[in-house]
């Protein structure tokens, strides 16, 4: 799981709520996480192998928004792997953990082992919330058109530049002086966990509003696309409308339980004594939700696949091919051009007109594609109702 809580642990002068989540079932807690990434990971795995039956055509450059997703789940797959290592570590080497918290430790492997492992489950993590920003930011300018394979360079410097920044910021804050003698109080921790919540709060608030005006306009995109609105436009805007939901549906049940524990800890950092009776059920509720947390945060990855392409099937072809995607057929289809020069003018005015209308109509028609990529019902219906395909 991703938790400022593992940074924080490093610390050899830990706080209390700190101490209660990372001392509460330490063995059951690092079993569950460890089940729980491996999981996610070997399920992420089989989805985005290529699967049998798929089409072998030749398969064109991607879309920023495709890479975008799969980049989203690199960086699920690559922070599982940290959770295992990190978790393996701790119930292998009871001994060797032991020394994290020790003031004037014989060695500095141990702090070493604790401030890089939670780093890189940190980083990328948040780099995965950096990405599904830009993939909400992608998904409304591809349908403005604006956007395109170039911008994916963009994407790249915003996402590893401002996911480095915040958490090297995060670190050398909350580590200040240095790591054996990190200050006391819950001031100098703080600005590490507004840098860590930065981006997943982001998500939540900014993602839902960018998703809701994309589907407007891939609404205004159909209905001008032919100057009607057809059952199957509507049908199309609404499993649009559903992808989206699914997306931040997923976000929200992996992360809500972070803010919710997060928000517990704090409560109890800020109590006298936290091990008032009266604080009984506060504490009980941060532990069941830290439990939760190592449950839920590395399955994201698996969830994430899920809500961009649907289960994929068993049937893993380990052949190597290239893929089609979606919009192939409508890139690769080709309006007739008279090659002769017309000798009236009015006539190359008209025949210009047709040449925009059509690459228009087929711009559109990538837009949208790459909106609803990886669903096949909803492909074909757009790739049958496309003026491209019927020959216009």
């Amino acid at each position: 799981m991703a938790s400022p809580r593992l940074e924080t642990y490093c610390c050899p002068n830990q706080d209390a709520a700190t101490q209660l989540v990372m001392s509460f079932q330490a063995e059951v807690f690092c079993g569950v996480c460890i089940g729980s990434s491996s999981i996610s990971l070997l399920l992420t795995v089989l989805q985005l192998l290529p699967k049998k039956g798929q089409s072998t055509r030749k398969m064109p450059k991607a879309s920023s928004s495709s890479t975008i997703l799969l980049l989203i789940s690199i960086c699920d797959i690559l922070g599982s792997l940290g959770i295992i290592f990190r978790s393996s570590v701790w119930l292998g080497f009871p001994g060797f953990i032991a020394n994290i918290s020790v003031v004037n430790g014989t060695s500095v492997w141990p702090s070493v082992f604790c401030v890089g492992s939670a780093m890189w489950i940190q980083l990328l993590y948040s780099a995965g919330f950096w990405w599904l920003f830009c993939y909400a930011v992608d998904s409304y300018l591809v349908v403005r058109r604006s956007a395109g394979l170039s911008t994916i360079v963009l994407y790249h410097m915003m996402t590893w530049g401002l996911a480095v920044m915040l958490c090297v910021e995060g670190i050398t804050l909350l580590y200040y002086p240095s790591l054996s003698s990190c200050e006391n109080g819950l001031e100098h921790a703080i600005p590490h966990y507004i840098t860590t919540y930065a981006p997943l709060l982001l998500v939540l608030v900014v993602n839902p509003i960018l998703f809701r005006r994309t589907v407007s306009a891939v609404a205004s995109l159909l209905k001008g696309r032919q100057g009607i609105y057809t059952e199957n436009e509507r049908r199309l805007g609404t499993e649009i409308q559903i992808r989206f939901f699914k997306i931040m549906l997923v976000f929200v049940i992996c992360w809500s339980s972070n803010i919710i524990n997060e928000s517990l800890l704090f409560y109890l950092e800020m109590q006298p004594d936290i091990n008032e009776t009266p604080l009984k059920n506060i504490r009980s509720a941060a532990l069941i939700t830290w439990i939760i947390m190592g449950v839920l945060n590395p399955m994201q990855g698996f969830l994430f696949t899920l809500a961009f392409y649907g289960w994929t099937g068993w049937r893993v072809d380990l052949k190597w091919r290239k893929r089609e995607i979606p919009w192939e057929s409508m890139s690769s289809s080709t309006v007739g051009e008279n090659t002769y020069p017309s000798p009236v003018n009015y006539q190359n005015n008209i025949h210009d007109s047709k040449k925009i209308a059509a690459t228009d109509s087929q711009q559109t028609d990538e837009a949208i594609s790459m909106m609803s990529e990886g669903n096949t019902s909803s492909d074909d219906r757009l790739t049958r109702s496309s003026p491209i395909y019927q020959g216009w």
